[in-house]
């Protein structure tokens, strides 16, 4: 071995003993004829001590270690006159007597400190380099413990950890595939699949009632904070179940990551929210209730007072921001100018501020007397020194736009507190989304949802009123995991994909495997996916799961440090039976 401890583990009870530590040179700072280097490794950060009076030839060795130098040092552990309290190591340090240089290292393109000097880009380039710094580590081992608690706790519920393929069907209903050519099959390809959930539904089938697997999954989407072309799923699956067995069974998973990791119990259940309701009165189906504002409809109360973007709207809808009454024009302007993003879209937006005697002002005083303004403050529970917010248009868009508003306006009066976690569970979502661009219908989950019992009537003649058994784990504001109860009937799924557009021959073409299944006994079952690179990033409270993966990619999906994706040779692309065809200004 190259020690006989890490840099993370001498105490003051070790004083006296010989050691030998092995690691990297952090820093290394003179002081006259003393000589200090801190020494890293995974486990901490150890000093170093080196005296010219008692070895001159060490300490000049020393002095001429650099950055990253990785080392081998033997000495003896002795108390610290000027100890160090906020290091588990701080109250000792190690008198050397002997050096070896393992490695030299360059200069490092960043310090490789908490706070380092190096850009996104940069420390994405030399990822290897990013992993050594403390806070970057522990996010990863952050991500380890929890892998470690979904396994112990699955295992104790009789879930059953298996793997399923990585090369499969392509399947293009939903997000883009990532696709494989086949090169002992020229013209077929396979995919890298978007999450394996037409093989756990097989394993229902096979008679696995409870199966889990930690499984990348892969998907060819525009990126964002919360995303990655590859990404790590929790997918499980339970035959025999009703929903509330599955919210259950997971809520208790939730509960024992956030014990575990964070220290956190919860003494009540989790709330369950309707879908309706979320949108309603959070303006998105993923609501960040550590917090209210919750959105109030004005569309009656607004509307025939000669105002035309309130009387031409479908909707009117109103926040109430308690004690921003005081907002000057500036802010009201800045708050105008979000709303009207291109990722917002809102028209315009109305203000009325409840003044201290109780009179209101408004940006639209010439359209509503001071008591009808009043009144609106009595609809939306403004008080003095409030301020209510108003957008109008139509009616989707514009909840969608009140929701941005009030997640802003949270952050702005610091009401989304990143210490207190606020989880819920969003039930009973629509089955179909119409798309007015193509004239058909989607899934809102997936094709394999099952459909409400008491709305199966409704599949053909009015699809868009059917609710599906399907559930979402919300935790402040971010979809931490989504799943349903499965269509398990040959003819239900068949009557699915109908309603989807698909003909019998396209669907036995894409999903036959599944629907053969069908035939020979498949259980009732219902399953969840959680994010695990979310989940990660809300525990170790990050914005971006990129924190939380060992080697991300950036937000156009490279890999600045192996520089992927890239071309191949020719020689391959002949061999698969491919030729490139070259796109202009792409």
């Amino acid at each position: 071995m190259y020690r006989t401890h890490t840099c993370g583990e001498l105490i003051i009870s070790n004083k006296g003993e010989k050691v030998t530590l092995a690691g990297w040179v952090q820093r290394l700072r003179e002081f006259g004829g003393m000589t200090f280097i801190d020494l890293r490794d995974r486990y901490g950060i150890t000093q170093l001590v080196f005296n010219m009076e008692a070895d001159a030839d060490l300490c000049m060795q020393a002095r001429k270690l650099g950055r990253e130098f990785v080392i081998q040092v033997t000495g003896t552990v002795a108390e610290r006159s000027n100890k160090n309290p906020k290091m588990p190591t701080g109250d000792i340090e190690i008198i050397a007597e002997n050096i070896t240089v393992l490695n030299s290292s360059d200069i490092p393109p960043f310090t490789i400190e908490e706070n380092s000097d190096g850009g996104d880009e940069l420390r994405m380039k030399y990822r290897y380099l990013d992993l050594r710094r403390q806070n970057v580590r522990s996010n990863i081992i952050l991500r380890h413990r929890m892998a470690q608690e979904v396994r112990k706790y699955l295992d104790g519920e009789g879930f059953i950890e298996v793997e399923t393929p990585v090369l499969i069907k392509s399947t293009p209903e939903g997000a883009r595939d990532f696709v494989v050519p086949s090169r002992l099959h020229h013209g077929e390809f396979y995919a890298l699949p978007q999450s394996p959930q037409t093989f756990k539904q097989l394993l229902m089938v096979a008679g696995f009632d409870k199966y889990f697997q930690i499984v990348k999954c892969f998907r060819d989407e525009d990126l964002r904070a919360d995303r990655q072309p590859e990404f790590t799923q929790i997918d499980c699956e339970m035959s025999f179940i009703h929903q509330d067995d599955i919210l259950n069974t997971f809520e208790g998973l939730a509960r024992h990551l956030f014990r575990q990791i964070k220290g956190i119990t919860f003494s009540d259940s989790f709330p369950r929210m309707p879908y309706d309701e979320a949108m309603s009165r959070y303006g998105t189906d993923k609501p960040d209730i550590r917090f209210g504002m919750c959105i109030t409809e004005m569309t009656r109360k607004v509307q025939g007072r000669s105002f035309p973007l309130f009387d031409s709207a479908e909707y009117v809808g109103a926040i109430c921001a308690a004690g921003c009454g005081a907002y000057t024009r500036k802010q009201l302007d800045e708050l105008t100018e979000y709303v009207k993003r291109p990722q917002i879209g809102a028209k315009g937006l109305v203000y009325v501020r409840i003044e201290a005697d109780g009179t209101a002002k408004s940006s639209v005083d010439k359209f509503y007397p001071p008591d009808v303004l009043k009144s609106f403050a009595v609809i939306t529970g403004a008080g003095a020194g409030d301020l209510i917010l108003m957008i109008a248009g139509e009616r989707n868009h514009t909840l969608n736009a009140l929701g941005e508003l009030r997640l802003e306006m949270g952050k702005r009066m610091g009401l989304r507190d990143p210490s207190v976690y606020a989880p819920l569970w969003v039930v009973d979502f629509p089955l179909l989304e119409w798309d007015e661009e193509t004239k058909r219908f989607y899934a809102k989950h997936h094709p394999f949802t099952a459909p409400k019992p008491e709305d199966l009537e409704y599949m053909i003649s009015d699809p868009g009123r059917v609710h599906a058994n399907a559930y979402d784990l919300v935790i402040n504001g971010t979809e931490i995991g989504g799943g349903s109860i499965r269509i398990h009937d040959g003819d239900i799924q068949s009557l699915m994909f109908k309603t989807l557009g698909f003909t019998e021959e396209e669907a036995r073409h894409q999903f036959g495997f599944l629907l053969n299944a069908f035939r020979f006994g498949a259980p009732p079952h219902g399953g969840i996916a959680f994010g695990f690179d979310r989940w990660a990033a809300i525990l170790g409270g990050s914005d971006t799961i990129r924190d939380f993966i060992a080697f991300p990619k950036n937000n156009q999906a490279r890999d600045v440090m192996i520089d992927t994706p890239s071309t191949i040779k020719k020689e391959q692309l002949d061999e698969l039976g491919i030729a490139i065809k070259w796109i202009e200004n792409q």
